[in-house]
């Protein structure tokens, strides 16, 4: 969040000055413009270069966030004609979408890497990057990131390095797979090692050891062959670093001054007024609970989880208070009402389509995962949104432990975060149980389908949603672009 605004008070302040000097005499002559080509030479222009293309990874919530409706852990029902929008959530819920009636949300997605993935390629021709072998190596592994996106999302998708040139060729996952890793490991030497600070929400050694963790985590996924020794080797890097800990209190990571957190290794900053997006408490919560938290608004009442995955937590286990159920009330304490009864969030959603009513209205259990912002004058909060963090890195290094035929080592990584969550340790291990405590540990942090992939599980059958084919294991590659690039050929099963 800080480290965002300094973005923009930079940005704001160059073009400031510019106008200043350009509007204070137009007859004078204007002796001190910087030429294009040397702008960039000192660290005060270099940073309204670089700065804005990490501004473009706020995207990344909103594109995620609404496609974690594809999983089990994250449901949008129609509540009388609330979030009916044309059956577009039952689709995602229930994997019957369509790369034509559903393009926007998939086009979404696309353009939100490529469109990143240009800007970094037009600062990448700037000779005043160029000379920076250690911003060049930031920016290669931005890039390399987003092309990691496209891959795990798309599966088959053009590398793009260059401006200009004929509409590029589609490439296949595992030749993609290998494109993100060679970048990777080269431009690794030249990463910094600090982390926070100016480094913060930026690229760094141990972000692209986690990009390279989850690439080889489900190696096997993308390329047939799984790679669970070189998935340890770089968990190992980031956590024997000791750059990162697990604080004591689990939600303090996701709470509204989140940006000093020690176990954020990745995340995309948010600010309530200069840089909005992060409006996770409007999708979740009912529209009285604006009299809860003090809002300038009311919520739009959709997003909830489902009563399975909600009674998959146990009591005592920290992590349950992500969840909102129960009654509620107003912030002076006195009771919510909605139509003179008081408001009572209920687990269970009886329905996809519910009709109107109060029922309707209270059914799922709400997210309070990201602090609400309380007293907050905007539909946005200044959480920041985390897309890499710690836990997760001991959570997959048990895994690779696991099915690499280590059962002592994984269950030493699990009963860490099993033990620092309330719960009791593991004594025995399973897919099932690994499964499922990454859900209690990373929901809705939009690992989900990645994981239920991984898993063999993404395409099983769950409540108010049928088996659906093994190919919705991959997105449409969206109309638009196949419109767009000749190239381009559609994903199997659409």
């Amino acid at each position: 969040m800080n480290t965002y605004n300094r973005y923009l008070l930079l940005i704001g302040s160059a073009i400031g000055l510019s106008i200043v000097q350009s509007c204070t005499n137009l007859d004078e002559e204007v002796s001190d413009q910087i030429p294009q080509e040397l702008y960039g030479k000192n660290p005060e222009q270099l940073e309204t270069l670089v700065g804005p293309l990490y501004g473009g990874l706020a995207g990344y919530f909103g594109n995620y966030h609404d496609l974690n409706t594809t999983t089990d852990e994250q449901i949008v029902p129609t509540r009388g004609g609330d979030w009916k929008d044309g059956d577009a959530w039952k689709r995602l819920y229930q994997h019957t979408w369509s790369p034509s009636t559903d393009d926007g949300r998939f086009n979404g997605l696309w353009t939100f890497v490529y469109n990143n993935v240009t800007s970094i390629n037009q600062q990448l021709a700037n000779p005043a990057i160029t000379t920076d072998k250690t911003i060049v190596a930031q920016l290669k592994t931005l890039r390399a990131f987003y092309h990691y996106i496209a891959m795990d999302n798309f599966g088959n998708v053009i590398i793009a390095e260059q401006l200009g040139g004929e509409s590029p060729a589609q490439k296949s996952r595992p030749e993609v797979y290998a494109y993100v890793e060679k970048e990777l490991l080269a431009n690794l030497p030249d990463l910094p090692e600090t982390v926070g600070g100016a480094q913060y929400g930026r690229m760094n050694k141990y972000v692209a050891h986690m990009i390279l963790a989850k690439m080889y985590l489900n190696a096997q996924v993308y390329t047939g062959t799984p790679q669970w020794a070189k998935a340890i080797e770089q968990c190992d890097l980031i956590i024997s670093s000791g750059k990162f800990s697990l604080p004591a209190n689990f939600l303090s990571t996701f709470s509204v001054t989140n940006e000093t957190s020690p176990e954020i290794i990745l995340a995309t900053p948010f600010d309530n007024s200069k840089k909005g997006g992060m409006n996770i408490e409007m999708k979740t919560l009912h529209y009285a609970n604006q009299l809860t938290y003090n809002l300038n608004q009311a919520p739009w009442n959709g997003f909830a989880t489902l009563a399975e995955f909600y009674n998959s937590f146990e009591e005592k286990d920290v992590r349950k208070k992500m969840w909102i159920v129960g009654p509620q009330f107003k912030a002076d304490g006195s009771p919510l009402l909605d139509d003179g009864v008081h408001l009572t969030f209920t687990p269970e959603i009886p329905q996809f389509e519910m009709p109107a009513g109060i029922v309707a209205r209270s059914a799922g259990a709400r997210s309070q995962k990201y602090e609400i912002q309380r007293n907050n004058s905007s539909a946005d909060q200044d959480n920041d949104f985390v897309i890499f963090r710690l836990g997760d890195v001991i959570l997959m290094r048990g895994e690779a432990h696991f099915r690499n035929g280590n059962t002592a080592l994984a269950l030493e990584d699990f009963n860490t975060i099993r033990t620092l969550r309330g719960v009791d340790p593991f004594t025995t291990l399973t897919e099932d149980m690994i499964l499922a405590e990454r859900g209690r540990e990373l929901a809705w942090e939009c690992h989900r389908r990645q994981d239920l992939i991984r898993f063999g599980k993404f395409t099983s059958a769950r409540k108010f949603k049928d088996a659906s084919p093994e190919t919705r294991i991959l997105f449409p590659i969206p109309q638009s672009q196949l419109s767009l690039n000749p190239n381009l050929k559609q994903n199997p099963g659409y």
